[in-house]
């Protein structure tokens, strides 16, 4: 099995551990009243979507120490995956997303749940909220109810913890930032903890201490892991402002309407002339951008170098993660797998 079939297969093991679980629990919910069914099935909607990248570095971190195949591992793998979930229903809330992968995000969904309601709009992010909630406590379920010995649970639960609350603590620090004056190392900061440990970082480590990685072996999951993750969501940034809406699913104008810290936009605002900062000044965090005004946007920012700059901390990371990876003691397939993930993450196209 060549490698890209290998991530397919593994793939398809994880969607089928999610459909499975998130099926039963979906039905648990609406059991107790029928109107319930509409939130209901936006727990099918907010896991139906995703690479399972986090899924594939928890495992390849178990599968580094020299742990065999695991169904009850792929199973613990995929309650990150849950956890991302999560972060995407409560990410698409706080930005006031319309739109994810082509379809309406849940509390724009969920408005069609309450045609009686005095605040519908209100009534629905509410709703989609308590969805996010969910899914984060139906993470933590699944993991738990893996199939794993509870001796390998508790060597990775206090990273499970640090996951939840460094990530937490990332997207309270990007609306802290947002809107403020452009900080290259806050953004970076920001990234840091909103994406990149619990994409990569944490995962491996949990995939690694279930295993009984010893500490070397999980500090060079955390070199590796840490400027990936970094790199992976720079990436994220410039596919956001410059990617397909059709691949990417999400909408161009997003990150400019929400005036989110971003490397990129710090980087364009620092180097802009005055006309030029003024106009992104203008720009950004205005509702309703069109096609010419997100055109302009993509303009200054190649124009001001910032594309070209967040290129290269998107190489120098990846450089980094490589370097980590030769030098970690780990399984052949391990590491062969993991270099080929650490390309894809930092070079995706969508």
């Amino acid at each position: 099995m060549t490698e890209r079939e290998e991530r397919a297969s593994l793939k398809k093991r994880v969607d089928h551990v999610l459909d499975e679980f998130v099926s039963a629990e979906a039905q648990a919910l609406a059991d107790i009243d029928a109107s319930l069914a509409p939130v209901a099935d936006q727990l099918h909607a907010a896991t139906a979507h995703g690479k399972r990248l986090r899924a594939a570095f928890c495992y390849w971190g178990w599968r580094g120490v020299g742990q065999p195949d695991s169904e009850a591992l792929v199973r613990a793998a995929g309650a990150i995956e849950l956890v991302h979930a999560a972060a995407v229903v409560h990410d698409d809330l706080i930005d006031h997303s319309r739109t994810r992968h082509g379809r309406p995000t849940g509390h724009i969904a969920l408005r069609g749940a309450l045609p009686d309601h005095a605040r519908p709009k209100a009534g629905a992010r509410a709703l989609a909220m308590l969805v996010g909630d969910l899914l984060m406590s139906m993470a933590g379920q699944l993991f738990t109810s893996s199939g794993l010995p509870g001796a390998f649970l508790n060597r990775a639960r206090p990273v499970w913890t640090l996951l939840a609350r460094e990530l937490v603590a990332g997207e309270c620090l990007e609306v802290m930032r947002t809107g403020c004056a452009p900080d290259p190392d806050a953004s970076v900061k920001v990234i840091r903890y909103k994406t990149a440990k619990y994409t990569v970082e944490h995962p491996l480590q949990i995939g690694g201490l279930l295993a009984g990685a010893p500490p070397r072996l999980i500090r060079a999951y955390s070199d590796y892991g840490l400027p990936l993750g970094e790199a992976f969501q720079l990436r994220d940034d410039l596919l956001g402002l410059f990617g397909d809406p059709e691949q990417t699913g999400k909408d161009p104008a997003d990150d400019l309407a929400g005036n989110r810290p971003t490397a990129l936009m710090a980087h364009a605002l620092a180097s802009a002339t005055p006309p030029e900062h003024a106009e992104l000044h203008h720009l950004l965090g205005q509702a309703n951008l069109g096609e010419r005004q997100v055109e302009r946007v993509r303009e200054i920012a190649h124009r001001t170098g910032a594309v070209a700059h967040v290129e290269d901390m998107i190489t120098a990371r990846l450089r980094e993660a490589h370097d980590a990876l030769a030098d970690a003691d780990l399984t052949t397939e391990a590491r062969s797998a993991l270099a080929e993930l650490a390309t894809l993450s930092a070079t995706r196209t969508h």
